[in-house]
């Protein structure tokens, strides 16, 4: 990686650190991606070799540039939806900081409708980081749209197990998957679809 864009991811964090702790409402928070996450998350991308990613949960752009710099490396492309069209704006502003716009492009709307307009087989990685609860309404679109050998990776999977654990139990229930909980940062859970 960079050292410009490590620098920014760095940076990214302790701002976004300091930003949440400031804040009483925890929808106000950024809740970024702790580093060791986004390391992992970029590890898996570059080793699956993904040209085509769908991130779930932009805020403002730090687990965007964590796997869009991984992208870059193996030619890909990431579509990253977010709810708030301000911390998409953000985000895209961190992307052309880290010299990685090209490789995104960012969409202000809903998850779930991202999911249900993508075409089969479309993804060859999710990257799962919104609204917990909605997740398990998600299932459906997401294992139709995951390319066969696809992974789906979901943050906060320890740090909000009891949120988590309905769609954990969903994804481990379902014939064609193999899961993994990961103790890296938050806990991320990853679901690999046969």
């Amino acid at each position: 990686m960079r050292e410009s864009v490590q620098s920014l991811l760095s940076e990214l964090h302790e701002a976004g650190r300091r930003f949440d702790a400031a804040q009483d409402d925890r929808l106000d928070r950024l809740r970024n991606l702790e580093p060791e996450s986004g390391a992992l998350i970029n590890l898996l991308v570059r080793a699956l070799g993904a040209h085509d990613v769908l991130e779930l949960g932009t805020s403002n752009g730090v687990s965007t540039v964590w796997l869009a710099e991984a992208l870059a490396a193996t030619g890909g492309r990431l579509v990253s939806v977010e709810l708030d069209a301000g911390r998409s704006r953000a985000a895209g502003k961190n992307l052309e900081r880290a010299g990685l716009d090209g490789v995104v492009e960012l969409r202000t709307g809903d998850a779930a409708d991202a999911l249900r307009d993508s075409p089969d087989d479309a993804w060859d990685v999710v990257f799962l980081d919104a609204e917990r609860p909605h997740y398990p309404g998600y299932w459906p679109d997401l294992a139709r749209v995951i390319r066969p050998g696809g992974l789906i990776a979901a943050d906060n999977a320890i740090s909000h197990a009891d949120q988590m654990q309905p769609f954990r139990d969903i994804a481990e229930a379902d014939p064609r998957t193999t899961t993994a909980l990961d103790a890296t940062g938050a806990g991320v859970l990853l679901v690999l679809l046969r």
